[in-house]
Parts: structure tokens; C-alpha cells; sequence
């Protein structure tokens, strides 16, 4: 599949990445209240449910005044489930090229750092600790689980980092990086990778090879599927003479859109179905996630693989 390219230029990022993914995980805790997912909400109070037999030193009697549950306080020290976030920083995940990013207005490399800074912001209410990987054509940056305030902010400082200095025709060989950040992470821990999953047809065994090699160790593995819906899946460009420009090899093509576009959207149809199939194949939970749709669809996924990962 050919990625699509526009003039790459140093960008102003976000206002503020951590401000925008409070907003995000707000939103999605006043909805959980309406929702299934309900029972969520005690935890990111910090709360857990008082079990029978407990000591009762630490019950929330203010909250059971309110709930008539029984709850108590959560403390620093308690779980610590592990979470390592992996983003691919290749040039075809900063497609399209935006002057700013806003949480209206993503391409995929900001959908996905926002999406990350989202779920530290519900790790830090989990008490989990969290990692971080990027990487493009090199390990652009690596850092191991922790839990600590000061670790938080040295995370988003580098997603920020990652968006004011779009990469400009940098490739990747994703299989690459995935085996070197198994080696790195020891510990059973959440993985979650970001990718627009954009590679040579004959990598594909390759990824796959690497994507089981992060299930090793009893880590479960969750594969985010990042893509823009209006261009690369529908492919919906004005029916003029346009040329089309792979971001990380300089290869091009001149076509109409429309003459290809019925075509080109079965075969992007067929790809997802496929890497879903091989995803399932090996128990790697598939999510493709639309740069164009808000973020709950990944924190919700968090959630429930939280649930059946302690």
C-alpha cells in the first residue's frame, strides 16, 4: 500500500498534550456512568470495593454515606499492573500534514500520542506503571515501566517532542524495533502499539514473527490499527489529475482518483480483514482504530484487558 504526502515542515504540536488528554479521559468517565462499563468508576475514584473479612480501617465512610457501598482507600503502594506504550514514528504516520494539532483536528502520529497520553492519565489513576518506545527508521526512544509523577512528565514531554519534528522520508522495518522492545521489557506487563501498519507485503510474516515474540512471557498484546478513514480507506480525493507520493521512498504515481477508487477500496478492506484473521490467529487483540472517531474505543480496551490481565 502506497502512503499518501504532503510538504513536511516543523509543526507547533499540541497547546498542551496533557491538558487535551484530561479532557479526553473526563469525558470518558462521565460517560462510563451511563454505560456498561459502570463498575469502572469506583477504581478511577481510587477506590475498590470493601470485601468481606477486610479490615475496615480504611473504608470511605463519606462514600458509603453517598453509595450506601462499601469502599475503600486505594494507596500508592498498591497493584502496580505494568503497561509499556510503543509508537510508530515513521513518516507515513504524520499523514496529513497539520500546521497544529487540536483534539478536532489529528493526523495519525498526533491521534496516537494523544491516545497514549490519555491512557497515562488513566494508568496514574490505576496506579500502573508505564513505558514508552518510538521508533522510525532508527529507536528514536526507550524508556521502562514506572509510576512516578516526575516519569509521567518526562513521557509526554517526549510526545510532544515526537510531534513538533514531523520525520521526513524515514521508513521503518517495524519487526525490527518490536523484537528489540521484547527483549528490553522482562516483566508480564500490557503492551500496546500504535501503528498505521504500513509495510512491504513480504515483511508481513516478519511483523507477525515479532508481533508473537511481545507475547512471549505471558505479556498480552493489543495492536492499535491507526488509520485516516476519508483518504486511506475511502480514498476520497477530487477526481482531478493528482500525484500520489509514497512519504518514506519517494516512489510516485499520476492518476485520477475516481478511476481507481472502487478498486482501491476492496483491497484496503481485504487488508484489514486479513491482518484481523492473522491477528486472531495468534491472540493478539486487532483494534483499528479511525483518526477521525474519538479515543474511547482505546480506553475502553484498556479497561477490559486490565480486567482480565489481573
Amino acid at each position: 500500500m502506497m502512503k499518501l504526502r504532503e510538504e513536511v515542515h516543523k509543526t507547533d504540536g499540541f497547546i498542551n498534550i496533557e491538558h487535551l488528554a484530561k479532557q479526553v479521559v473526563e469525558g470518558l468517565i462521565s460517560g462510563l456512568h451511563k454505560s456498561p462499563f459502570h463498575g469502572f468508576s469506583a477504581e478511577f475514584a481510587e477506590h475498590k470495593s470493601y470485601n468481606n473479612g477486610e479490615s475496615t480501617k480504611h473504608i470511605d465512610w463519606k462514600l458509603f454515606a453517598k453509595t450506601d457501598k462499601l469502599y475503600t482507600k486505594r494507596y500508592e503502594e498498591e497493584t502496580n499492573l505494568r503497561c509499556h506504550l510503543i509508537i510508530d514514528n515513521s513518516s507515513s504516520m504524520h499523514y496529513p500534514v497539520l500546521k497544529k494539532q487540536s483534539i478536532d483536528q489529528l493526523n495519525k502520529i498526533g491521534f496516537s500520542a494523544l491516545a497514549a497520553a490519555s491512557l497515562m492519565q488513566i494508568f496514574k489513576k490505576q496506579r500502573d506503571a508505564v513505558g514508552l518506545s518510538l521508533y522510525s527508521d532508527k529507536y528514536d526512544y526507550y524508556a521502562p515501566e514506572k509510576g512516578s509523577e516526575r516519569h509521567h512528565q518526562m513521557l509526554l514531554n517526549q510526545l510532544e517532542q515526537m510531534l513538533k519534528t514531523p520525520s521526513k522520508n524515514r521508513s521503518t522495518e517495524t519487526y525490527n524495533y518490536l523484537h528489540q522492545i521484547a527483549e528490553k521489557i522482562k516483566r508480564r506487563s500490557l503492551i500496546f502499539l500504535f501503528t498505521d501498519m504500513f509495510q512491504a507485503s513480504e515483511e508481513e510474516d516478519r511483523l507477525i514473527e515479532a508481533l508473537r515474540h511481545l507475547k512471549y512471557n505471558k505479556h498480552e498484546m493489543v495492536l492499535f490499527h491507526t488509520y485516516d478513514s476519508k483518504k486511506e480507506l475511502t480514498f476520497d480525493f477530487d477526481n482531478t489529475p493528482t500525484r500520489f507520493v509514497d512519504v518514506e521512498t519517494g516512489e510516485h504515481v499520476n492518476l485520477y482518483a475516481d478511476n481507481i477508487k472502487e478498486n482501491y477500496q476492496k483491497e484496503v478492506q481485504k487488508y484489514f480483514s486479513h491482518l484481523h484473521m492473522r491477528c486472531m490467529q495468534y491472540k493478539i487483540k486487532y483494534v483499528p482504530v479511525d483518526i477521525h472517531e474519538n479515543f474511547n474505543k482505546i480506553l475502553t480496551t484498556y479497561l477490559i484487558e486490565r480486567q482480565k490481565f489481573v
